[in-house]
């Protein structure tokens, strides 16, 4: 059903089943399938041998269907092989089209704003109508994102730096205006600029978008490039066009944002490292050979030494720093003598001095 369904007359690999059942109840539907796991919450969502089955409040199909969120998962093929659609929903798939099957849905459930823009990056090739906009609009002007839970956005914000065009999440979150609350950071990101001119020629939303794309593939640097300039997002306005200090204040904001939609620590880590660490590590063949040290050693302590170079060379296309992994084995391979070693921080300051002294040897 939906999205297996969807994925099938696409010609696209189905990865996950999970079935709707209409007409019955638990007792039915644990009879025909001893062993049935209720675990939703919201919704009557039951496993069964890996698959997933839920419980419908209507009666048919077709009624199940006609409350869906858009028309491309409003679909599902019965036990005998016919299929069922909510109307114009075969044809929204075959044309590549992002609509609502209604307006009210939206409202029924806020969180499918979110699951819009999230779709919207996993098939960049839709175009997505006026109705869908002015659905998503409304649900953001009237205030009711605020009631989804964390974790529903959470997941659909993974999904989304997983999907082939990630900065079309957050691109149409922001031209329909239902950035507030989970992404308020960004809602005048659009008439921000990135930085002076000879530097930047974009907003912060736009650098942002066209980063996250470059990224496209690593769900955790995707994320990284979401994050990088969020503190500029926060930039007094009487400093523009700079931002000075940013990277301070956006480690603070890239956290916050982590923690508010719940998102796994290693997400939230690794946001807050690059609107802190991005701008040194995009000077890295400036720094002295104290700072790449302790560059390099954090970063490889978070494990987003790759991650990080990818970043930098997404922010500023045309520049390679492939030297960050060739000075990390470098240091890496650096070791203090037994009678050196398990002396505290005298230990610790003599390791870094010989990590110096070796990348200022390196030729």
């Amino acid at each position: 059903m939906g999205g297996a369904v969807r994925d099938e007359l696409l010609g696209r690999a189905i990865k996950d089943k999970d079935y709707v059942v209409v007409g019955g109840d638990a007792a039915e539907l644990r009879h025909h399938l001893p062993g049935v796991k209720c675990v939703g919450r919201r919704h009557r969502v039951y496993l069964h041998r890996g698959a997933e089955y839920t419980l419908s409040a209507e009666r048919t199909i077709e009624a199940d269907l006609l409350g869906r969120d858009l028309t491309i998962n409003a679909v599902a093929k019965g036990s005998d092989g016919r299929l069922y659609g909510a109307p114009g929903a075969v044809n929204d798939i075959e044309a590549g089209i992002l609509r609502p099957v209604a307006v009210e849905n939206f409202f029924s459930d806020p969180l499918r704003v979110i699951r819009a823009a999230r779709f919207s990056a996993v098939f960049p090739d839709f175009r997505v109508t006026p109705e869908l906009r002015h659905a998503m609009s409304q649900v953001g002007a009237d205030g009711c994102l605020g009631g989804v839970s964390a974790e529903r956005v959470g997941n659909e914000v993974l999904s989304a730096m997983a999907a082939p065009r990630p900065a079309n999440f957050l691109r149409l979150l922001s031209d329909t205006g239902a950035l507030t609350p989970w992404f308020a950071e960004w809602s005048a990101a659009d008439t921000t600029p990135a930085g002076p001119p000879a530097h930047h020629d974009r907003s912060v939303l736009g650098h942002t978008l066209a980063v996250m794309d470059r990224l496209a593939g690593n769900p955790l640097s995707v994320w990284m490039g979401f994050c990088h300039d969020i503190g500029k997002t926060a930039t007094d306005p009487a400093g523009l066009p700079q931002h000075h200090g940013h990277e301070h204040l956006g480690e603070r904001l890239a956290r916050d944002l982590g923690r508010r939609l719940r998102l796994p620590q290693r997400f939230i880590r690794a946001g807050a490292a690059a609107a802190r660490w991005h701008m040194i590590a995009g000077r890295y063949y400036e720094l002295r050979a104290g700072t790449r040290v302790d560059l390099l050693v954090r970063l490889k302590a978070l494990g987003l030494v790759v991650e990080m170079m990818a970043l930098v060379e997404a922010d500023k296309p045309g520049l390679h720093v492939d030297q960050m992994q060739v000075d990390l084995e470098r240091i890496l391979a650096v070791r203090l003598s037994p009678r050196e070693m398990g002396r505290g921080a005298w230990s610790g300051a003599l390791l870094r001095q010989r990590r110096c002294q070796a990348l200022g040897a390196r030729k």
